[in-house]
């Protein structure tokens, strides 16, 4: 059956008010680090992953953004853009510290509603705050908080709208330091001249499908009445997309943004790494798994679950002319020719670590070989099939080995010590490798003393 919405289930918009602000902090990563080193600052700088030309940038200063370097600029291309950038390697845990701190002082001027990410943060306005000039000297006393209470180098662009999927969409329309405000009066003509691809939910498939229908503007897509986005979409996003263009509240605002994920219906969970030059070997690879997989188990316990299947990617980089050979190349984000291999095993469910070390064993001895495979460049770990343990269905024969417990126990003094204080041998190698990744969708969970 078929979810619509009646256009008489919404409020009549009639007042011009917003109701909520969506912050969105400027260059967040590179700030940070331009904050914590005064030295950087003015600078073109470029947060990176590891340092190697074959990895793309993760951010950039607005330094750098003025040559050309953006987030996915391949790092040898940023360097022929800019001689001078400066390049450091990304520190996750000072970007949850500094989001956590901007999101405290958020608070002290008005409530955070809604963290959708680790760089953005929703506040929803209650009665007088949504008259425009309180609104406007909310969001204005925000800036003057973060700056005062964190640091001057950290920005942010403020949208204020009647719902906050156009809140999203103004805090992108002036930056850096931006403040937009999307009046009910001034809607849909007032975003008229964007981009598709500025609208959130909107990436490069979806544009190309509505390409393929006959929208390629921002004013095709207004000029649409609500049976048409209905029909454009085929489902009730696009009701909703009509209504939320038009400055209505439809209650289900947050569908807009970021994908969130539940975590009662939670499906997979893993841990992926982009090999630094040292390890891209089987040897190197290995141990980097072993890493991946030692990070994936200590959070499964630590969310309360237990899997029943895993699965290994590995992707290996290939030469030119190697990739006229290969059957399945192709070309990765960094550039690196490359082809994948990926195995998944399904077993009892578990959540001990050693166990699950041997599953990724007994996958990665079927791994291919050969010319064509020597160089790996990219590793995966993915646990699915997860079960909540108030759901897990206790075994009748005895943990060999009291492997659980041993899990247990390795967790209390890596929870108190540091994540890898603890671990198998087999991930020595690689025991400093594949660091908390920089997380663009969530805040990370800090587990003890690490992020994770």
């Amino acid at each position: 059956m078929t979810e619509t919405l009646q256009s008489d289930e919404l409020p009549h918009i009639s007042e011009e008010k917003f109701a909520f602000l969506h912050i969105d902090l400027n260059s967040f990563f590179a700030s940070v680090e331009q904050h914590l080193n005064p030295e950087y600052r003015n600078k073109p700088l470029a947060v990176v992953p590891t340092i190697g030309d074959t990895t793309c940038c993760i951010a950039a200063s607005y330094e750098a953004k003025a040559f050309g370097v953006r987030t996915g600029t391949q790092v040898g291309e940023a360097k022929k853009k800019c001689p001078g950038i400066i390049l450091v390697r990304g520190g996750h845990n000072h970007y949850a510290d500094f989001s956590r701190r901007i999101a405290d002082a958020v608070d002290l001027v008005c409530p955070v509603a809604h963290t959708p990410s680790i760089d953005e943060m929703v506040c929803q306005l209650m009665g007088r705050e949504c008259e425009p000039p309180r609104a406007r000297r909310i969001a204005l006393d925000i800036k003057q908080s973060i700056y005062k209470n964190v640091g001057e180098t950290l920005r942010c662009s403020i949208g204020m709208a009647p719902n906050r999927y156009l809140a999203k969409v103004a805090s992108d329309m002036q930056k850096p330091d931006g403040l937009i405000g999307l009046l009910p009066s001034q809607l849909p003509r007032a975003i008229a001249h964007l981009e598709l691809r500025d609208l959130p939910g909107v990436g490069a498939r979806m544009e190309k499908n509505l390409h393929a229908k006959g929208i390629t503007t921002m004013q095709q897509l207004l000029d649409l009445d609500r049976n048409g986005m209905h029909a454009l979409f085929n489902s009730v996003w696009g009701d909703r997309m009509y209504h939320w263009l038009r400055g209505h509240q439809t209650g289900d605002d947050a569908a807009s943004s970021n994908n969130s994920t539940n975590p009662e219906i939670q499906k997979s969970l893993g841990h992926s790494h982009v090999l630094a030059p040292e390890h891209r070997t089987p040897e190197g690879s290995w141990a980097v798994a072993h890493k991946l997989l030692h990070k994936a188990a200590m959070r499964l316990r630590m969310e309360n679950f237990y899997c029943g299947a895993l699965s290994v990617t590995i992707r290996y980089a290939l030469t030119r002319e190697q990739a006229t050979r290969a059957t399945r190349a192709r070309k990765h984000f960094s550039g690196i020719n490359h082809q994948g291999w990926g195995m998944e095993a399904r077993f009892a469910e578990c959540n001990d670590t050693l166990t699950l070390l041997e599953v990724v064993r007994s996958i990665w001895a079927q791994a291919p070989a050969g010319e064509l495979f020597n160089k790996p460049f990219f590793v995966g770990i993915t646990l699915t099939r997860l079960t909540h343990e108030d759901d897990h269905q206790q075994t009748l024969f005895a943990d060999p080995g009291n492997r659980a417990e041993l899990s247990h126990t390795m967790d209390k003094l890596n929870l108190k010590y540091g994540h890898t204080t603890l671990h198998f041998a087999g991930m020595l190698p690689a025991r400093e490798s594949a660091p908390t990744r920089i997380a663009f969708t969530q805040i990370p969970v800090k587990y003890g003393v690490d992020y994770m």
